[in-house]
């Protein structure tokens, strides 16, 4: 009988191996989304915590239940099975988390555009009128927009306040805005700068300047700072991150909340060690590419 348990040992142990591996790959990416942001310097350290924090969960499951090990994983791996089909929580959600906790750590690199080229203007007459006009449309006090700011901040993303705090908010009203809007152009004669009222009362129609005022206004009316840049035939939105350990943070609110969206890297502008992120509508996720790095003019009512 020893001979026999001596034989099978390392058969044992390598079953152990794959069995507790197939535990912890699953385990860590659900335990991260409720591990408030660790930060190391510029590196989530809360990635380490909670691989480190499922081994030992299961580490611990093995000693206490080892002749339950082989049942218990069956039986996990089935649930999966039965939710990759049924459109549930599978293996291309245990995939994506992965790819969550991975991007936040690794994927951040030369994401940064170009710093922005703000353009001498021969025609200051014409410009600042433009931009005094575009002011004068952000308007956060009226009810109107303070109502739907509200409410689409509470639309969105709720569970992960806890976690990511304030930002989740302004997300939320960016996804509302960004799945909703659609674009319509002025007419051919006049360049039309629609208050965010009108956009809102007239079914979330209009073009980037009737879309940027809409932004900016909402984030304003729930306490967000945000700002517009003005480039060559197009306006778009920008919302203020703070600092580089706070645009961190912000950059795994994108990572966690748009998994399915981020295709490729966060962009986003820095200017004397803060940090402004993309909020335009080419894009259904914060930090989308920019259309142009040179401005005519930078906003911030």
């Amino acid at each position: 009988m020893l001979y026999t348990d001596e034989k099978y040992r390392p058969l044992r142990r390598a079953l152990n191996i794959v069995l507790g591996t197939l535990t912890v790959l699953p385990l860590a990416p659900l335990i991260n989304r409720y591990i408030p942001p660790l930060m190391l310097g510029t590196w989530n350290f809360d990635l380490v915590v909670s691989i480190a924090l499922a081994a030992l969960f299961t580490l611990v499951m093995f000693r206490i239940f080892h002749f339950l090990i082989l049942p218990v994983v069956v039986m996990f791996v089935a649930i999966i099975l039965y939710n990759s089909v049924t459109n549930g929580r599978g293996f291309g959600t245990v995939i994506n988390d992965y790819q969550v906790m991975v991007k936040s750590n690794w994927g951040k690199k030369e994401q940064k555009e170009t710093d922005l080229i703000v353009m001498p203007s021969f025609f200051e007459g014409p410009l600042a009128r433009t931009v005094k006009a575009l002011e004068s449309k952000v308007d956060y006090r009226d009810s109107v927009v303070r109502n739907f700011a509200v409410s689409s901040s509470l639309k969105f993303f709720d569970e992960f306040h806890p976690k990511f705090g304030p930002v989740v908010r302004a997300f939320s009203v960016f996804k509302e805005i960004n799945t909703r809007f659609k674009y319509v152009a002025d007419s051919e004669r006049d360049e039309y700068f629609a208050t965010p009222r009108e956009t809102i009362l007239n079914g979330m129609g209009g073009d980037c300047d009737d879309h940027t005022i809409l932004m900016v206004s909402a984030l304003k009316a729930i306490g967000v700072h945000a700002r517009m840049v003005l480039t060559e035939g197009h306006l778009y939105p920008e919302l203020f991150c703070g600092d580089e350990k706070n645009f961190e943070k912000i950059n795994s609110a994108i990572m966690t909340l748009f998994t399915r969206e981020v295709k490729g890297n966060i962009y986003y502008h820095e200017e004397n060690g803060q940090y402004w992120l993309n909020l335009d509508y080419s894009a259904r996720h914060p930090g989308g590419p920019y259309v142009s790095d040179k401005a005519f003019a930078i906003i911030t009512p």
